[in-house]
């Protein structure tokens, strides 16, 4: 792929919008992608769009079915990411990539072509959750807060196809608005959002936003979690740290229903606010 140049101007940038849903939190710990999209445009012109469901060889957690909705027998015929990564190699060529939160679906989208041993390589990377982060002040910087208030439809159910339509509209509205402040190039865009923003499978893992900003404010967070033995509860607590062990993650955080420090498990945590 060639790299598109920072002087490009906004207009003849072409960019192309992804989204993943996934099985788990982790690519580091065997979480896999379980459905794809991919939507291609330049200016009001869109130049092609990609969806797809993914058989990821291995089960679906809570948390993650919270979320998407996506069940284990929802996937038994769905080709496998080896079969359509071509085809996103095809759209993810020559242009600039956008995601919300873009570590946690680059972290993914990595691991995918490290498993298929397919050489990836991409150009610059525009992530919607830094340019909210930095030039707005939402109360909540999740993709359906941004586009609420952004007055963009978010047209219901979270999954990967729709969240790149809504991603796309945001990003529209976001570049309106930064042209007001003489942002006209793809380098001011980038420099916008704090700076470019690397690929590259990370070793440190990419967290939800609402933990990072809760661990960087002292915030309190609600948790709908369920028990190893399927006890739902609800919580209110204070982040304290990450950590990792036997290929899971934790939060440990102040519980303020029991007054003490408990563990959660990530993967269990299948509501946060």
């Amino acid at each position: 792929m060639e790299v598109e140049s920072e002087d490009v101007r906004l207009d003849d940038t072409t960019f192309t919008v992804l989204d993943v849903e996934t099985t788990g939190l982790t690519p580091q710990f065997g979480d896999r992608v379980c459905e794809v999209a991919l939507l291609r445009f330049r200016g009001d012109r869109e130049l092609g769009r990609f969806h797809s469901l993914v058989n990821p060889r291995r089960p679906i957690s809570p948390g993650a079915f919270a979320v998407n909705g996506i069940r284990d027998q929802d996937l038994v015929d769905a080709p496998i990411f080896a079969e359509i990564a071509p085809r996103l190699l095809d759209l993810l060529e020559d242009s600039t990539l956008v995601a919300h939160n873009a570590p946690f679906d680059l972290s993914f989208l990595a691991a995918e072509f490290q498993i298929c041993d397919l050489p990836l390589t991409v150009n610059p990377i525009i992530d919607t959750l830094a340019l909210a982060r930095r030039c707005y002040r939402f109360p909540s910087n999740s993709l359906q807060t941004v586009a609420r208030f952004l007055g963009v439809d978010t047209m219901g159910q979270h999954r990967a196809l729709t969240d790149v339509v809504t991603t796309k509209m945001v990003l529209e509205r976001f570049l309106a608005d930064l042209r007001q402040k003489d942002v006209v190039t793809l380098g001011e865009l980038l420099a916008a959002q704090g700076g470019p923003i690397g690929f590259q499978r990370r070793e440190a893992t990419p967290l939800p936003p609402q933990i990072e900003e809760a661990l960087g404010s002292d915030r309190r967070l609600r948790l709908r979690y369920v028990s190893a033995a399927g006890e739902e509860t609800r919580r209110m607590v204070t982040p304290l740290r990450v950590t990792a062990h036997a290929g899971h993650l934790y939060l440990v955080a102040m519980c303020h229903l029991r007054q003490e420090e408990r563990t959660f498990r990530l993967d269990r945590i299948v509501e946060i606010s």
